[in-house]
This record gives C-alpha cells, sequence and structure tokens, in this order.
C-alpha cells in the first residue's frame, strides 16, 4: 500500500504516546485513542489493524481486534506487551531498541560514578554553603580504582556500557542467558557467580518471568561490602527489601537506580539509604532520543503498511516480521 493511502488504515493509539509520534500518526492514519471497555465496542474494534502502545496491550485486548497486524511499541522494554501471546493470533511486535542504547548507557555510568562518588551529596554540599561554613566536603570511601565491573545482561545497550567501563581501565565480566558470540569478556553461567567475582553489578535485564526478583539477598551477598548496584534495566528484578537491608546493614558499599518495582513509588527505605543515588526513570530521557524513539514507533506501522515488513520486530514475533 503506498504511504500515501494508508489513512485507510484505522490504528489505535494506546496510553499516553510521546507527543511527535501521535502527530505524525495523525497524519498518517485513522486514528482512534483509549481502549478501555466500550471504547473499542463493536464497529472500531473491528476496524483497527494497528496499536502504537504506551500502555499494556494485553490478551484481552487483542482478542477485542479481530483485523490487528501490528503493535508498534514505544521503549525498548515490551514487558507491557503481552508479545507471545500476540505472535499467536499472527500479530508482530515491534519495539524501539538502537535509538536509545547509547543514551541509556550513559545514564548507567553517571550512576555508578554517583553512587561511588557520592557527586549528588557533594553538589548538595556546595548549594548548601557547607564547603564556606563547615570546609571541604568529605573524602569518599568510593573510587572507581581497581574495580571489576559484571554486566547482568549484554544485549545492545550492555555492550554499550561494556565499552565504556573498557574507557575507564576495569575488567568487564558479564552473565547472559548463553554467551554471547564475538565477545571477549569473562563469562560467567549464573548471576551469583558473577557477583561473586566482581565488586560492581550493573544490570541491564530484561522483565521476563526469569529475572523477576532475580537480585536478591543471595546476589547482594556475593557481591561484598565494598559491592556497587547500578540498575538501568527493570525495577522488578530487583527484591527492593532485600536491596534496602543490605545499603543499611553494609552488605554492599553503594548502589545507584533509575528503574523501581512499582513506578513512581520507590520504597521509603532506599529513599532513606544515603548510600544509594536514585533517579526518576530518566535513562533515555532526552528530546533528542525520545523523539528517535518516537519516529521509529512510527516508521515500522509506515513500513508495515507499505511494504509488508516491520523495522525491528521482538524475538516473539521475528518470523512474522514480513508478509507471506
Amino acid at each position: 500500500m503506498p504511504e500515501n493511502d494508508l489513512k485507510s488504515v484505522t490504528l489505535l493509539i494506546r496510553g499516553k504516546l510521546h507527543p511527535h509520534a501521535a502527530a505524525r500518526l495523525e497524519e498518517t492514519f485513522t486514528i482512534v485513542r483509549g481502549g478501555e471497555g466500550d471504547a473499542l465496542a463493536g464497529e472500531h474494534a473491528r476496524k483497527i489493524k494497528a496499536v502504537a502502545a504506551a500502555a499494556t496491550v494485553d490478551p484481552a485486548l487483542i482478542d477485542t481486534l479481530p483485523q490487528l497486524e501490528i503493535v508498534s511499541s514505544f521503549g525498548v522494554g515490551y514487558d507491557h506487551v503481552d508479545a507471545a501471546y500476540a505472535a499467536t493470533r499472527n500479530v508482530v511486535v515491534t519495539n524501539t531498541p538502537d535509538v536509545l542504547t547509547d543514551e541509556v548507557a550513559d545514564t548507567a555510568i553517571g550512576l555508578l560514578i554517583n553512587a561511588v562518588r557520592e557527586l549528588p551529596k557533594a553538589e548538595q554540599w556546595l548549594r548548601d554553603g557547607l564547603w564556606v561554613s563547615e570546609g571541604a566536603y568529605r573524602l569518599t570511601n568510593g573510587t572507581l580504582r581497581g574495580r571489576r565491573v559484571g554486566i547482568f545482561g549484554m544485549g545492545r545497550i550492555g555492550l554499550a556500557i561494556a565499552k565504556r567501563i573498557e574507557a575507564f581501565g576495569l575488567p568487564v565480566s558479564y552473565h547472559n542467558r548463553r554467551p554471547v558470540e564475538g565477545v571477549s569478556y569473562a563469562y560467567f553461567d549464573s548471576l551469583v557467580e558473577l557477583a561473586a567475582n566482581v565488586d560492581t553489578l550493573i544490570s541491564v535485564a530484561p522483565s521476563t518471568p526469569q529475572t523477576q526478583k532475580i537480585v536478591d539477598a543471595e546476589i547482594l551477598k556475593a557481591l561484598g561490602p565494598t559491592g556497587v548496584f547500578v540498575n538501568i534495566g527493570r525495577g522488578n528484578t530487583v527484591d527492593e527489601d532485600a536491596l534496602a537491608a543490605a545499603l543499611h546493614d553494609g552488605t554492599i558499599q553503594a548502589a545507584g537506580l533509575d528503574v523501581f518495582y512499582d513506578e513512581p513509588n520507590v520504597p521509603q527505605a532506599l529513599i532513606d539509604a544515603p548510600n544509594a543515588s536514585l533517579l526518576p526513570h530518566v535513562g533515555s530521557a532526552t528530546i533528542h532520543t525520545r523523539e528517535a524513539m518516537a519516529d521509529l514507533v512510527v516508521d515500522n506501522l509506515i513500513a508495515w503498511f507499505s511494504r509488508g515488513e516491520a523495522l525491528t520486530p521482538v524475538a516473539e514475533t521475528i518470523a512474522l516480521a514480513k508478509r507471506k
């Protein structure tokens, strides 16, 4: 179908989509918004062929849309979309990888330095006038010197983080479901083994049934009292009670977190931890990168309906990425 004919395609915008993506979709497709209750009843539901998703797309919604062909999801993580079920209905699911890789990797390094060197606290010391009234900020226990870094999840973002860590002159190891072909970093078969062999653990792990609260008390104990934990993957991969306890009792030295189990609700025990650097899920939050992600959401939809192929299908639906 030529691009100028795409107004014949009815598309559901699900959730609060980035305004740049929404504006492009409005220009290109016929738009339906919402998707709750009666909003998709009857005629609307029968016409919808695509979903642009910034909110949950579950089996119930998919079953409501008999003509659905594609779900284009905003973000590299897509646990809000039931991609496995979509595949059973011959619905391709796409996400927005690559365009946010460097931004998120930069954030991971920023969190690591903040956690180790206490830079936010040192800045607050200056802003509060304490440099003048009480003198220099105290020497920090933490340093990057001599650290050994483990990365949990050696995908695109993990590899980008590893390259940045190498630039600091630090050794890199990793744990993944399986070794990554062409990667020379030391591989450990289990997360606990990785944690026991490093003192800095950076998690880039996706949310899956297997990774739920996988970073628990055992992993943190293995990381040890000089250990630093950084999470820019998914909040539900961490047992936050265990992490808060480990920070308060000295099981580990510090943590840097950009993601949480029940966002935007951050446990008070983590907020109260003086050795935690906390960010409100801003890993990819620049105008440049979010607009690039928004463009990829739209470009996947245009490519599907004009050329019959998805640009960035997720693993569960990669076999459906081209129309037969």
